[in-house]
């Protein structure tokens, strides 16, 4: 499997979206007028939602290149996904909170869940090429 390098912009602009993503919702809960355990709920479903899609974006990747992986935490990974987003949903359904917070942190949310996984596949990239890069002879 050939494997080409992200671009440095690319790369750059997926790091920047997972800040911009993860600092904003941060700022956000900061700012928020809630209850602190309310936003400790929506700090851990952040974090929950960040390691999740990272872990499914590494066994849907392992799985694509023959790395051996089981079914039963591909499973996991999947369900694991789903629950950090839909309890996101939930939290933001039930909040008594405006329309604008509301969309603004399911926004913040999508932003850095994507860029979380746009990030991990390019470390893999470039591990990949190195790698490649690695096992072709050099001439002399």
């Amino acid at each position: 499997m050939t494997v080409q390098a992200p671009t440095k912009s690319y790369t750059l602009a997926s790091v920047a979206a997972l800040l911009i993503g993860a600092v904003a919702y941060g700022i956000g809960l900061f700012n928020a007028q809630m209850a602190l355990n309310e936003k400790g709920y929506y700090l851990i479903i952040m974090l929950y939602g960040l390691f999740s899609m990272v872990s499914l974006q590494k066994t849907i990747r392992d799985k694509a290149e023959g790395i051996k992986t089981s079914s039963m935490y591909q499973t996991l990974s999947w369900a694991s996904s789903g629950f950090a987003i839909a309890l996101l949903a939930i939290g933001l359904y039930n909040a008594e909170l405006a329309l604008s917070e509301k969309g603004f942190y399911a926004m913040a949310y999508v932003l850095s869940l994507f860029a979380a996984v746009t990030v991990q596949k390019n470390v893999r990239d470039k591990d990949a090429l190195a790698t490649q890069q690695d096992e072709i002879p050099q001439a002399e």
